[in-house]
């Protein structure tokens, strides 16, 4: 399975990010498999966002619940990504990620496929 993000490279504050994860060389919808959002702050660790399932269950990060939202759309083998509010701290890489069990962690080696990852850069 093939990864890709895509979005805007730089965000004003307040405005909400919406980033696509384009998947090839393998459906979303197969069994069992989760697709996370996962980012990492220049300096600081991965941290998990959250997840879809194969049956389109959503899973998120308690701390950033109030702000993130993940969906897909089936036709087009996607998955997107959207954070309101946003803020500087925001500022990351950020990846989509494949795994074959559950996970809120942002290790890299509890995924088995990554995309190469997409900057963001929140500023006005």
């Amino acid at each position: 399975v093939q990864l890709q993000e895509s979005g805007p490279g730089l965000v004003k504050p307040s405005q909400t990010l919406s980033l696509t994860c384009t998947v090839s060389v393998g459906l979303i919808t197969t069994k069992f498999y989760y697709w996370s959002w996962i980012r990492q702050p220049p300096g600081k660790g991965p941290e998990w966002m959250g997840a879809i399932s194969n049956s389109g269950t959503t899973y998120y990060n308690p701390s950033l619940k109030s702000r993130v939202s993940i969906s897909r759309e089936i036709y087009n083998n996607t998955i997107t990504l959207q954070l309101s509010s946003v803020t500087p701290d925001d500022t990351a890489v950020y990846y989509c990620a494949r795994s074959a069990t559950f996970t809120q962690r942002g290790d890299r080696s509890l995924y088995d496929s990554w995309g190469q990852g997409t900057q963001v850069t929140v500023s006005s």
